[in-house]
């Protein structure tokens, strides 16, 4: 959507606040939504219809317009604002035309690493693991939902009554959802995992404690030899970090195609194929779900498909690609524990509507899987990898699992961080040989407890 476009969507949003809690968080509201009104009469008029395509220069010189407006509308306020004061509320409006208005500031905030804003007044960031409230208030509900409105309408997405629930991304690769009334009862509600903007790598995981050395370096050999890995955890557990670390070491000479709801993953590799679901028309249809991208890029000739997330029926065709020779697959799965990811597993496939005995459906994930790289966000808001899990097949009704590496936790220190160290449990993996075979020659003493 263009920068004109949207502002003359934004001319219907503009209200009067009359909310006296909003008005005593933020005293400059009703200046910056008069300034913000000043704006979109001014510009609209006389200086967006010269603008072709946003840009990057464009962009300046509507800031550069910006301030001229808001210094002769802040030249008239009767009370004395002082200069960085008025700095403040001009950088405000700035955020509201050109940005994402109140939230600007935290989406730029390298420390903020998610933004969950629930309705208009009551904002949350999670920093450094740690989820704190901050003091950033919207207008109304009409302001949260025209921030939600920029966000999908780039994407061809909507929200409405009809829709009110959307998942997108913005352009530097964060991943959103909204949900809005009558779902959201606080208010349009917005989520958003920020996107780092400097790719994590292995050694940026050994320096922040995620795991240790030996499993990082048998977490490579793992992916280079084509072993098939979920990396399972709860939410904002780290999967889809560890899920793109772990994608970069696939060779360069591999097609690989990906497949997410929202597109996250950044990989290196020159071959890479990104595929992304879409939502359901006005009308309902023409919805594209991650099982039908699934089944379509095994007619792709993939080396390697890795799947953002399993959470349905999808898991039966990634599972039935595991078998089918695509070895090397890669994907993440909401589970506790590494046993957990396997009963989860299992629900996803029934929820696939086969009618598959139970035996044959753990066949399938016992044939197909041979590593579980589980995460977990501990109590001080740390993201470590508390488990590598190797798959060993079945053994009666059972699929057997023995852990590689462990994390072993010893206590907590004074400050509520968690103590402990990474080990390996003693136990030689049973794909050492498969990695022996593919060239791939590890040192025995990493598996020494």
């Amino acid at each position: 959507m263009s920068l004109l476009k949207r502002l003359e969507a934004e001319k219907t949003e503009i209200k009067v606040v009359t909310d006296a809690k909003v008005s005593q968080k933020d005293p400059y509201q009703d200046t910056i939504h008069t300034i913000h009104r000043e704006v979109i009469k001014e510009m609209d008029t006389e200086f967006l219809k010269l603008q072709g395509e946003e840009g990057q220069e464009n962009a300046e010189r509507i800031r550069q317009e910006i301030r001229k407006i808001a210094e002769t509308v802040l030249d008239k306020e009767t009370a004395v604002i002082l200069r960085g004061e008025r700095d403040k509320i001009i950088t405000r409006v700035i955020d509201e035309v050109l940005g994402y208005g109140p939230i600007s500031p935290l989406l730029n905030d390298e420390d903020v690493s998610e933004v969950m804003v629930n309705g208009p007044s009551q904002v949350y960031v999670e920093r450094k693991g740690k989820i704190e409230m901050v003091p950033v208030v919207f207008r109304d509900d009409d302001h949260v939902l025209n921030v939600i409105e920029k966000i999908i309408s780039p994407l061809g997405r909507r929200v409405d009554e009809s829709m009110p629930m959307v998942d997108a991304r913005l352009p530097d690769g964060s991943r959103v959802n909204a949900i809005i009334p009558p779902l959201a009862l606080n208010g349009p509600t917005i989520t958003i995992r920020k996107f780092a903007a400097d790719l994590l790598g292995i050694d940026d995981l050994v320096r922040f404690g995620s795991l240790s050395p030996a499993m990082a370096r048998f977490l490579e050999a793992a992916v280079k030899g084509r072993m098939n890995i979920v990396v399972s955890g709860g939410t904002g557990a780290g999967k889809t970090s560890t899920l793109n670390v772990l994608s970069s070491f696939i060779p360069t000479g591999e097609r690989i195609i990906t497949i997410e709801d929202a597109a996250e993953l950044k990989l290196d590799q020159e071959h890479v194929v990104s595929l992304e679901t879409r939502p359901p028309n006005i009308e309902g249809r023409g919805a594209i779900a991650i099982r039908d991208l699934v089944r379509n890029s095994l007619r792709m000739r993939p080396d390697r498909i890795v799947v953002g997330e399993v959470r349905g029926g999808e898991a039966l065709d990634m599972l039935q690609a595991m078998n089918t020779g695509h070895d090397g697959s890669l994907t993440t799965g909401h589970s506790n524990s590494p046993r957990d990811m396997i009963s989860r597993m299992e629900t996803m496939v029934l929820m696939a509507g086969m009618d598959l005995p139970i035996r044959a459906i753990r066949e399938q994930i016992s044939s197909a899987l041979d590593l579980i790289v589980h995460q977990s966000r501990l109590k001080d808001g740390s993201r470590k990898i508390t488990h590598i899990t190797e798959v060993l097949g079945m053994e009666g009704e059972v699929v057997v699992l023995q852990d590689i590496f462990i994390f072993e936790q010893t206590g907590v220190d004074s400050k509520g961080n968690i103590l402990g160290r990474h080990r390996a449990t003693g136990i030689r993996p049973k794909c050492l040989d498969q990695l022996i075979t593919s060239g791939i020659v590890l040192p025995a003493g990493i598996f020494e407890p």
